[in-house]
């Protein structure tokens, strides 16, 4: 028995990426963790109105090893078909101290240089940080390993990060998740509003805003009429800001005659229009596309508490590019991605994303609408 393969193991040849990912939603105290075979996937949520979503992929590690467990204790009334029973896998899920885990990858000295210690997003330059050299923290966390441990159902997860032949060795309680746990819903079939831009430029209007100490953001876009797309911050000590993204009105004149028309060939052999850039796009968009119901008018608006969104700013900063998704709900999704520098390892290369995967992460932001005006200042 104790020679039993563990669940899972992983080692990763550099903690910063790992830590980096995970100080992004490092809002919580806790997290739920879900191990499968593509990667780890951990959830924070406040208040069942904010979630963060960081996943692990197996690329981001030089060694991966996952032997799923059979599903744990589910032979009551279906113990006759025994045939069915045995196919079924099971992916650990289990909730851990997201706090002792930040604390533990940076116990040979990590920094978090992505934020100070204020929790309040400061304004960063849209432009690529500068290469690391052998001076930089990243670059002297190169030779630092981190193994990762789950050996069976219940049993701690187990960190262990070696440096100079020194080894740490971490063991996290693992407990068991409520029952009544859920992700926050975003409809994908009934996205009305996707804006995809650097992240930096979010960041710097998120943070414009912050100084005004805002209790609720509102989120305007239109394909037709203007504000095209702005963020504004209300409900604190002054009056209203307002961060509009403008249009560049003379690419738009030079370019509103000839706007080619591109068909999508369905499974079934018809064609249909493809979903293009809006015409009027603010020149910070990369892709620009807003669909409102008909019960929403030319404009989408939407309001969310603005400390929730603040929680955000980690994932910002450390971003080069954001998704901005909302769907008819209300429900708003913010996808970050983040582009380490380098490769970690051979699982990179051979991963099914290509060359990138080991490179490129993601960490996803949901936040649930403000339905009444009068919730923000219940909340406060």
């Amino acid at each position: 028995m104790a020679d039993a393969e563990p669940i899972f193991a992983a080692v990763s040849s550099n903690a910063h990426h790992l830590y980096t990912l995970l100080q992004c939603i490092g809002f919580a105290p806790k997290a739920t963790v879900q191990i499968t075979p593509d990667g780890i996937r951990f959830s924070a949520e406040g208040g069942r109105v904010i979630q963060g979503l960081a996943f692990l992929d197996k690329a981001l590690f030089t060694t991966y090893t996952f032997n799923p467990p059979s599903a744990p204790n589910i032979r009551n009334e279906d113990s006759a078909d025994n045939d069915n029973s045995t196919d079924t896998t099971y992916y650990p899920h289990f909730v851990i101290s997201l706090s002792a885990l930040l604390e533990t990858l940076k116990i040979f000295g990590i920094n978090d240089t992505a934020t100070s210690s204020s929790s309040k997003p400061s304004i960063v330059q849209p432009s690529h940080p500068p290469s690391s050299n052998a001076f930089t923290t990243p670059a002297l966390l190169l030779d630092r390993t981190c193994t990762l441990q789950y050996s069976q159902p219940g049993s701690p997860l187990s960190i262990t990060l070696s440096e100079a032949g020194v080894k740490t060795t971490c063991e996290l309680t693992t407990y068991e998740p409520d029952e009544d746990e859920a992700d926050i819903p975003l409809q994908r079939d009934a996205i009305i509003m996707k804006i995809i831009m650097r992240s930096a430029w979010l960041h710097n209007a998120i943070s414009e805003l912050d100084s005004t100490n805002p209790t609720v953001l509102r989120i305007s876009a239109s394909a037709k009429q203007e504000p095209y797309f702005s963020l504004s911050g209300a409900g604190g000590p002054f009056s209203e800001s307002v961060v509009e993204f403008s249009v560049d009105q003379q690419n738009q004149a030079n370019g509103s005659q000839a706007q080619p028309h591109h068909k999508v060939l369905a499974d079934d052999g018809t064609s249909r229009a493809r979903a293009k850039r809006a015409t009027q796009a603010p020149t910070v968009t990369e892709t620009f596309l807003v669909s409102p119901p008909s019960s929403m008018g030319s404009h989408i608006r939407q309001d969310y508490r603005f400390p929730l969104i603040r929680k955000a700013s980690r994932a910002m900063a450390a971003a080069s590019k954001v998704s901005i998704r909302g769907d008819k709900q209300g429900v708003l999704s913010l996808q970050f991605m983040i582009d380490f520098e380098e490769s970690n390892g051979p699982n990179a290369a051979r991963s099914t994303g290509g060359s990138m995967a080991g490179n490129v992460a993601f960490v996803d932001f949901r936040f649930v609408p403000l339905l009444d005006e009068n919730e923000a200042a219940d909340e406060e």
